[in-house]
């Protein structure tokens, strides 16, 4: 029987960069992406896809048109397609993202924060 367990913190300790998710675990047609997050985001969204957010440690915000939702460690989110959102974080928050396989995270902004979405660790 080999049905190895997955250390969130391992998986973190192995990677600095912010807004890079990098892929933990894969479900059907899914990913599990963790991701480092200080700073500000680009305005984006996904067309085709809804997001998720689970926040692991330290807390984050994420803007939308009409208001802004925040999150602390233990909390999640599900971002519906089509929403136009934002997020950000004062300090280093640590976040899980499950999304479909080949998502990008800029979405349909594109630009210099979309990362290499194909990175396991």
């Amino acid at each position: 029987m080999d049905y190895p367990s997955i250390n969130l913190q391992e998986k973190f300790a192995k990677f600095a960069d912010q807004w890079a998710p990098k892929i933990i675990a894969g479900m059907n047609d899914y990913h599990f992406k963790l991701v480092k997050l200080e700073g500000d985001f680009v305005w984006h969204n996904h067309e085709d896809t809804d997001e998720v957010f689970i926040v692991i440690e330290g807390e984050m915000s994420i803007a939308f048109r009409d208001g802004s939702v925040d999150l602390k460690a233990g909390e999640m989110i599900v971002v519906p397609k089509g929403v136009d959102h934002k997020p950000s974080a004062e300090k280093e928050c640590r976040a899980m993202l499950v999304e479909p396989a080949g998502t990008r995270n800029t979405g349909n902004a594109g630009g210099p924060m979309t990362a290499d979405g194909s990175v396991w660790i």
